[in-house]
């Protein structure tokens, strides 16, 4: 590990810590130390990134093997915490995260020094920020399956501890645990995959496995790349684990901009980038079905929703859908890209929605607010850029990435590329209904009246967030040493076939939805009017498929009552039976022999009971003849 990823690793784990140890009590320093940690975590990011000597250091593999401090060893098994920006593909991937972390990162905790002014935890907030740009910077620079993992759940623990950031709220409380328990069924998965992966190939390096994978091709198997995969869906809030991500909306909006749209969601994406080599034909397939429903499950959500952050957490799962059908598709580099552009429109919008929470006194209903173009129109022009680029209104940002994913999949596989393209047209509807109905019109609400534009230090995140929104599409604005990961892959859907076909399309589906729910939307009231055109409709998007229904059954029914059968089991044979011995057998005798002389009618009919069905069967012969 060189001294330059050492100290960008040791920046926020300092910050954290000072934090926690010194000013848990003084929120103002605190978020002065969390931003400066956050700036010169970009600044050194950009140092890497541009450094000619990072790339010098990459060429050599046999240096990269050996560079790393051996974390754990235990005989044959031996862990490298090695942190280092590693093999040339590796390297691409890894500066286009790192650049996405540190830049949208820093932006948001700017942007938190207004937000959070006079909240009460300003400096546990801080902390948990410090602590997930650690864990977030170890997921990306990390060199081996082990590291990641061991990342992945610190951010897991980080983002637990900010979405439960008003504890004392219901919904918090329960949103955290939520998404805490959720995640950790999909790193079950990744962790069995992990297993697999060093019991099939002997190592859990991934340059080692990459060079592996490129001398056997033939040894990657379905079932670890799947279970591997399971991380990502987990992470990435994918079917079926899909139903955590909007709970999550009861943090702090910065938080929900940094972690649940921008950051990390998508190091889900990353991580398929990263072990690409290990997936075979049908696990890609796989991957693309599943990402191409969700871009189409979460569009239909978000159609009936009233909650702002609500919103754009279900058009976070449609994108993050797109992003894994494009990996599916053999295209991450366009994954990748899109992850990149998504990170700068949805990290806007979150942002614009923080904005208009803090200014309208905490409402996040659409149908409350209204006439914010005048009263806030430096954020009402910013977040109508970022609905202009998630639509893929032609030249912004998004018009590039996900006509990139479009054209991609018309061309590999057409079944995908209906979904999406439903997909695309539901994205655009359900965005401008956002801008219409919260931006346009009259104030609906007094609170919604009052509101003024928030204060600079939260607007010009905005302004600079707006700028990638818009810009972020062409190749010429992004150094070469960023482009890098997405260029071979976009270049390869240029080549493509269809060009004028998709532009056609792409168009017609914005134009489609943008004006469709100006037609629904452009008038509204405190109901909404999907309701009275299409009842059913309404009431199918409402059920989002039962899946949280489905669930609760499962834990509150099915779980509880096979967890209590369980625990007498464990009670009578464990405890009772195999610890106690003799002992535990004549004390259960003992309690059946006592309960003949408690006194208890329920127990007296009880035996009774037992007595007569045991009198029927012996009648009924099923207990042989003796």
């Amino acid at each position: 590990m060189d001294i330059t990823t050492g100290t960008l690793l040791l920046i926020p784990l300092v910050s954290a810590s000072t934090i926690l140890l010194f000013f848990r009590q003084n929120g103002k320093i605190a978020s002065c130390i969390s931003v400066a940690a956050a700036g010169a975590i970009l600044l050194l990011s950009l140092q890497i990134i541009f450094s000619e000597s990072a790339s010098a250091e990459s060429e050599s593999s046999d240096a990269i093997l050996d560079s790393g401090v051996t974390w754990l060893e235990i005989v044959d098994f031996k862990v490298v915490a090695d942190f280092q920006i590693d093999d040339p593909e590796a390297k691409k991937e890894s500066k286009a995260l790192l650049f996405v972390v540190s830049f949208v990162g820093f932006l948001i905790h700017v942007f938190s020094l207004g937000y959070m002014a006079d909240d009460a935890g300003k400096a546990r907030y801080f902390g948990g920020l410090s602590i997930f740009m650690f864990s977030m910077l170890g997921i990306t620079l990390a060199d081996n399956l082990i590291m990641i993992f061991v990342f992945w759940e610190l951010v897991g623990f980080s983002s637990y501890m900010l979405v439960a950031h008003y504890f004392h709220t219901k919904e918090a409380s329960d949103a955290s645990k939520k998404a805490f328990i959720v995640n950790r069924v999909g790193d079950f998965g990744f962790l069995i995959g992990i297993v697999l992966t060093y019991w099939i190939f002997g190592t859990v390096n991934l340059s080692e496995l990459s060079q592996l994978m490129a001398d056997y091709p033939s040894r990657a198997t379905t079932g670890i790349a799947l279970a591997l995969a399971c991380g990502f869906i987990g992470k990435s809030a994918q079917f079926p684990l899909q139903v955590w991500l909007p709970d999550a909306m009861a943090g702090p909006t910065p938080v929900s901009a940094l972690i649940h749209a921008a950051t990390m969601v998508a190091a889900g994406i990353y991580l398929l980038a990263r072990i690409d080599f290990l997936f075979t034909p049908e696990a890609f397939s796989l991957i693309a079905l599943l990402g191409a429903a969700m871009g189409l499950y979460a569009g239909f959500c978000a159609l009936v929703q009233r909650d702002i952050k609500k919103i754009l957490a279900y058009s976070t799962l449609s994108q993050l859908g797109y992003m894994a059908a494009a990996f599916g598709l053999g295209l991450e580099g366009v994954a990748l890209f899109h992850l990149a552009t998504h990170a700068f429109f949805k990290g806007l919008m979150f942002l614009g929605a923080g904005s208009v929470i803090h200014s309208c006194h905490h409402e996040q209903d659409i149908f409350k607010m209204g006439g914010l173009r005048s009263r806030m129109p430096l954020t009402a022009n910013t977040f109508l850029i970022g609905v202009l680029a998630i639509s893929g209104v032609n030249f912004f940002s998004g018009y590039y990435s996900k006509d990139a994913i479009l054209l991609g999949a018309y061309n590999l596989n057409f079944p995908v590329f209906v979904i999406l393209y439903l997909g695309a047209i539901l994205t655009a509807f359900y965005m401008f209904r956002l801008y219409w109905i919260a931006f346009c019109g009259e104030p609906r609400s007094k609170r919604v009246s009052e509101a003024v534009e928030s204060p600079s230090v939260m607007t010009w995140p905005l302004i600079a967030l707006a700028i990638l929104s818009a810009f972020g599409g062409f190749e010429l604005l992004w150094p070469k040493a960023l482009f890098a990961a997405f260029h071979t892959d976009l270049h390869l859907v240029h080549d493509m076939p269809g060009h004028m076909w998709m532009v056609v399309l792409g168009t017609f589906a914005w134009v489609a939805g943008a004006l469709g729910s100006r037609r629904i939307y452009g008038q509204v009231g405190n109901i909404d009017p999907l309701m009275e055109k299409a009842p059913a409709l309404f009431q199918l998007c409402s059920s989002k498929l039962f899946f949280d229904e489905i669930y609760n059954f499962y834990v509150t029914v099915i779980q509880q009552r096979l967890a209590r059968i369980l625990e007498v089991l464990e009670l009578l044979f464990i405890t009772g039976l195999m610890v106690r011995g003799s002992a535990g057998v004549a004390g259960l005798f003992a309690l059946l022999g006592k309960s003949f002389y408690l006194g208890r009618i329920h127990t007296y009919a009880f035996w009774f009971l037992l007595g007569v069905v045991g009198f029927l069967a012996y009648a009924a012969g099923w207990f042989g003849h003796f």
